[in-house]
């Protein structure tokens, strides 16, 4: 039988503010958006960029002064996995999300 492995490695630029939402278990679920570039010359020799959006979210049970940095337009390094979770919105529609559940989430430096 083979092995896969769900790992996703991005780094890119927080597109708002980090939400966190505390539970009374105390722990705290911290949402962002990430935006990744890719860019390349198209038939006519003109450099396109496309922007993708990807949703994070990340479980930690520290202090909110560990995710600080989590700030509108800092480039953040972070590594997890896929998962997509299906909702049912108020029009009564199955609805389906795709997100990083981050493991590990730190500054990046725009070199890396």
């Amino acid at each position: 039988m083979e092995t896969t492995i769900n790992k996703v490695e991005i780094q890119g630029f927080l597109g708002r503010d980090a939400e966190v939402k505390s539970f009374e278990s105390g722990r705290k679920l911290v949402s962002f958006s990430v935006a990744t570039n890719e860019s390349y010359k198209n038939a006519k020799g003109e450099w396109v960029t496309n922007t993708t959006w990807h949703n994070v979210t990340l479980w930690r049970n520290g202090k909110d002064s560990e995710m600080d940095f989590l700030k509108k337009g800092a480039m953040v390094a972070l590594t997890g996995k896929l998962n997509t979770r299906k909702y049912t919105d108020k029009e009564g529609h199955d609805r389906y999300i795709t997100e990083v559940v981050a493991q590990k989430v730190e500054p990046a430096k725009a070199d890396e």
